[in-house]
């Protein structure tokens, strides 16, 4: 059986939003260094933006609008994997605690590019 769009895009909601609550989590537990406060408030920030602007494009009044908000999705979503790699590369989070975070992102962004590019070809 076919998921409607709405049943996609809600799933796809709700996944964003955990998405940007596990990063919450994330940053809450980093050692309180200055370096750490800097990358944690950035990924916050890009995190947070991925789920609201998702959300936003699903209330979007029409295709163009909801075109524009996949857009800033996919930018803040590989801002968001950028500042995954800035905590790693950096020592400040361990491989392990980061792996399902970088997974999860490089899905996200993955699904929020082939959108884009979708919408993108029927123009």
């Amino acid at each position: 059986m076919k998921m409607s769009n709405a049943d996609f895009n809600e799933q796809l909601r709700r996944r964003t939003k955990d998405f940007a609550l596990k990063v919450i989590f994330l940053s809450n537990d980093l050692p309180r260094i200055e370096s750490a406060k800097i990358l944690a408030r950035q990924l916050v920030r890009s995190a947070t933006s991925v789920a609201a602007n998702f959300r936003s494009a699903c209330r979007g009044r029409s295709k163009a609008e909801f075109f524009s908000k996949i857009c800033i999705v996919v930018e803040e979503a590989d801002e968001t994997q950028f500042w995954l790699e800035m905590l790693q590369d950096s020592n400040i989070v361990t491989d392990e605690r980061i792996s399902q975070l970088h997974n999860e992102i490089s899905q996200i962004l993955a699904i929020t590019t082939t959108i884009k590019h979708k919408i993108q070809s029927q123009q």
